[in-house]
């Protein structure tokens, strides 16, 4: 994870809100109300993934798919599908359903303005995915300026211009690094953690080690929480792990 250091003064405190590929297909109009109500107070950004939209588009081409360490290992002849479902189907469709709902919002990608400069991750072990070496927040903060909602997708760009995937919760932290977030929202299909059936308004990483240890966080909220743990160590505030609502966990030190 790349560190940030900026002597950058800003107005309004920013909020990053990350949704994943499953999430973004089922926003109701609850979310963008609540979005909107963010607004009052906060510029926000918006990274998204489009992982249902890929593996689509990947069984139409009959390409198989697999994961390594949680990433998608992505080929050569994968890399133009990801590229093209997440750049000429997923972020076009947000951009028009945050629009509709009365949203200056505006789409971007790796490749715009040199968004998200990269190099491979590890080739020989992921193919074509990213890891981010620098962001253009200057670009973000002008949009931001203006009144716009940045949408980015999770394609980031080599300096000789190859595509490369990069993990959604990569570029949503990164980005919030980068724009001294305030806070980033993880948004997932679950309200956030839950414990012996109840839902944890708040949880620190010594609980979260505990809750782990224990077997009371398993599966898919381990990489959600360990996620989120990172972006508190790399300097973000505040780390909230929220539903379509915009509700659920907020993580923070200690």
């Amino acid at each position: 994870m790349t560190t940030y250091k900026s002597t950058q003064v800003t107005a309004r405190k920013r909020i990053v809100i990350k949704l994943g590929g499953s999430t973004l297909e089922q926003l109701n109009e609850q979310f963008f109300k609540n979005f909107k109500a963010l607004q009052t107070d906060y510029d926000l950004v918006i990274t998204h993934g489009g992982g249902p939209a890929i593996n689509r588009a990947l069984k139409k081409a009959n390409i198989e798919s697999t994961t390594v360490n949680g990433l998608r290992v992505t080929t050569d002849e994968m890399i133009d599908i990801v590229q093209t479902t997440l750049i000429g189907e997923v972020n076009p469709y947000l951009v028009s359903q945050l629009t509709r709902a009365g949203i200056q919002a505006i789409g971007l990608n790796g490749f715009d303005a040199k968004l998200l400069t990269c190099t491979h991750l590890d080739e020989a072990v992921y193919g074509h995915v990213g890891e981010v070496q620098t962001i253009a927040h200057e670009a973000i903060e002008q949009l931001l300026q203006a009144g716009f909602v940045p949408v980015i997708a999770c394609i980031g760009a080599t300096d000789n211009g190859q595509a490369l995937n990069i993990n959604g919760d990569t570029v949503a932290s990164e980005v919030a690094l980068a724009i001294q977030a305030e806070s980033l929202l993880l948004v997932t299909d679950v309200s956030g953690i839950r414990i012996e059936d109840t839902w944890q308004t708040e949880a620190t990483k010594k609980q979260i080690d505990t809750w782990i240890a224990e077997g009371h966080i398993y599966g898919g909220m381990i990489p959600k929480v360990q996620g989120a743990l990172d972006c508190l160590a790399a300097g973000i505030p505040t780390v909230q792990i929220v539903n379509d609502q915009l509700t659920g966990t907020t993580i923070v030190g200690g």
